[in-house]
């Protein structure tokens, strides 16, 4: 990481107040870049409200589809970086409002990228997105160069964005480079449909954890810090090489389990003799995904520097001691 190249830099983040966007910011911080965060809705429970780094940051109130308030905070603050992670990122719920869903995901990105466009200082642009856009393909893992089949709410919205900044890559020369991120974990998830944090909270409870699905679909799972380390080194690499990087690339430790050996390992791990409630109720979700990311290992040089263990461990020890300061 090249702390020099953050030094001072004036950065917008979107999606700061979600989970992947809290580490973020709390990392471009240590790093002493200049943050501005894009906030829709106040979240008191959210990492950065809750540990005060909300005191360090620039705000900006306001929606991602206001085209007029994105030019005016790029222009204000003089934007260099975008970090674009605000997303209408559940499942289920884009499932019950599809069309809320293709808004944000897919109206957000492209007014995003067009008060990018015309903003003279924007040097490089890094979007978060999912494996979930290459739908259901039936060669695994997914590589880059597949196609995107995504067929449900969600995942077609994400997809759809990819199109967008594919557009705006290609027709207008803008850098922007794209992660496709698997299920990401770690601490400050509160988002108890989570497979990851509700069985936790369930073992600290001394309640059965619930499996929605019938436990047997395979997943990539990537601890959030080791994201939160490829976003910023992507956004490194395209002020090095800004044509070549303007790309994506998925992002993703190669760790695939199935939900059920998931949770029975964080019962492990946690020392839990209780057993899950597998309740095989899952809707519109894709049976097995998991990514390849030699891609990103050769031409970033990116690599996870936490094993699933490491990255349980640390994330168990949060919720521990998170659970222990509210009781």
């Amino acid at each position: 990481m090249e702390q020099a190249f953050w030094q001072d830099r004036p950065i917008l983040v979107t999606g700061a107040t979600g989970h992947i966007g809290g580490w973020l910011v709390k990392r471009l911080l240590g790093i002493h870049a200049d943050v501005v965060c894009l906030v829709r809705d106040w979240v008191p429970q959210c990492d950065i409200i809750r540990t005060g780094l909300i005191k360090q940051v620039k705000i900006v109130q306001g929606d991602l589809r206001d085209l007029e308030l994105l030019r005016r905070t790029l222009g204000e603050y003089e934007i260099n970086t975008v970090f674009h992670l605000a997303a209408q990122s559940i499942v289920g719920t884009a499932n019950r409002d599809p069309t809320a869903t293709f808004d944000t995901n897919i109206r957000g990105t492209w007014s995003l990228l067009e008060a990018c466009r015309v903003s003279p200082l924007i040097k490089q642009i890094v979007v978060a997105s999912t494996d979930k856009v290459y739908g259901a393909n039936e060669h695994l893992p997914y590589v880059e160069d597949m196609p995107l089949l995504a067929i449900f709410p969600h995942d077609v919205s994400k997809a759809c964005a990819e199109m967008i900044v594919r557009s705006y890559v290609e027709t207008y020369g803008l850098h922007v480079a794209v992660t496709r991120l698997p299920n990401i974990y770690g601490g400050g998830d509160l988002n108890w449909t989570r497979i990851i944090p509700g069985t936790i909270r369930s073992i600290i409870k001394n309640e059965q954890p619930v499996i929605n699905s019938n436990g047997k679909f395979i997943r990539d799972y990537l601890y959030v810090e080791d994201a939160v380390d490829a976003h910023i080194l992507l956004a490194e690499k395209l002020a090095e090489n800004p044509d070549q990087q303007s790309q994506a690339f998925n992002v993703s430790s190669e760790s695939y389990l199935t939900v059920l050996e998931l949770v029975e390992h964080i019962l492990k791990l946690m020392d839990s003799s209780l057993q899950p409630l597998v309740r095989d109720q899952s809707k519109n979700e894709i049976l097995n995904q998991y990514l390849s990311a030699a891609k990103a290992r050769k031409m970033l040089g990116w690599q996870p520097a936490y094993t699933m263990d490491e990255g349980l461990g640390r994330t168990i020890e949060w919720y521990k001691t998170f659970f222990s300061k509210l009781s």
